[in-house]
């Protein structure tokens, strides 16, 4: 059951040029990458946001600026409506909806699991220390009061290139 509240944010990523083609439109049993963190954001928030400059997408996305992650999450926090967001990279397609509520009941104004910078939470009041112009996550959050959260490693692999995804298909 959605969290109410909770506003996910999903970043659907760039060009993926180690993965030869749009990460997000690469398939994983049957859903594109992109359609499973949509889902996976819709069990585990009651407000969806998606950041991207992609074409094919079965939603709607707010333009990214193309600046890295910092300014498209920036992006999704000046379209949510809820004070607390989760930020779901479209290259984990492991996570799961429990997961994403450890790290929203962790955020204080961030937080982090083990080897982070994402996924993350962040509150929706740090909007200005994403407006910088700083290009590193890990620096702007390092200077916010985050929480550090331990997940289950597995949850948290990450796709950047096609074997990546071979694997976690086996």
């Amino acid at each position: 059951m959605a969290d109410p509240g909770l506003t996910g944010i999903l970043l659907v990523g760039g060009a993926s040029t180690r993965f030869g083609s749009p990460k997000a439109l690469a398939e994983l049993e049957g859903e594109t990458l992109a359609e499973r963190a949509w889902r996976l954001l819709g069990e585990a928030c009651d407000e969806r946001v998606a950041v991207g400059q992609l074409e094919g997408l079965p939603f709607q996305t707010h333009d990214d600026p193309g600046a890295g992650p910092v300014a498209a999450i920036a992006a999704g926090l000046r379209a949510a409506t809820h004070e607390l967001a989760v930020v779901v990279p479209v290259d984990m397609p492991l996570l799961t909806p429990e997961a994403l509520r450890v790290l929203a009941r962790a955020c204080r104004d961030a937080s982090v699991a083990q080897g982070g910078p994402l996924p993350c939470g962040v509150a929706r009041r740090t909007l200005p220390a994403f407006e910088t112009g700083e290009r590193r996550l890990r620096t702007v959050l390092d200077g916010l009061d985050t929480a550090r959260i331990e997940l289950d490693e597995r949850l948290l692999s990450n796709v950047n290139t096609r074997s990546d995804l071979d694997r976690l298909a086996r």
